[in-house]
């Protein structure tokens, strides 16, 4: 990481959580169409929109890590968000933290997203199985 000022870091991890927002919401975009593409049963649409997301979440991914880096390069090895809005002049600390507040409910909402596509699949792949290999015989008959 190169040497930057307090401004600069303040400035980048706000860009930072505003690229966030913008790649969060188009994955929560993109799960919705996973979940309408499972509905139907369309795989091929499935496997494009899992490439899709991928280098979306490589990217969040790579700035989460840059900014707790930032954030614990500014106050301490074991700071946290909340202490880093805590240390700004309230001007700056409500730009970021209304933008955080923002990426924190859509990152919920891509949460539920995907635990419902999973739970989605889940059940398919489970009714696959059955029809491909029969139910288990869980009574015996007499």
């Amino acid at each position: 990481m190169t040497k930057m000022t307090r401004q600069q870091a303040n400035a980048r991890l706000l860009d930072d959580v505003q690229a966030d927002l913008i790649d969060s919401s188009a994955v929560f975009a993109l799960l919705e169409r996973q979940f309408d593409a499972a509905v139907r049963h369309r795989s091929a649409e499935l496997a494009a929109l899992a490439a899709e997301l991928s280098p979306l979440l490589d990217a969040i991914d790579a700035r989460r890590r840059q900014r707790l880096a930032l954030v614990r390069a500014l106050l301490g090895p074991q700071a946290t968000m909340d202490q880093y809005f805590a240390s700004l002049a309230p001007a700056a600390r409500g730009a970021i933290a209304s933008a955080w507040g923002e990426l924190e409910r859509i990152v919920r909402a891509c949460k539920e997203a995907t635990s419902r596509n999973g739970a989605l699949l889940a059940e398919q792949y489970s009714v696959m199985q059955r029809v491909l290999h029969g139910e288990e015989q869980i009574y015996e008959p007499r």
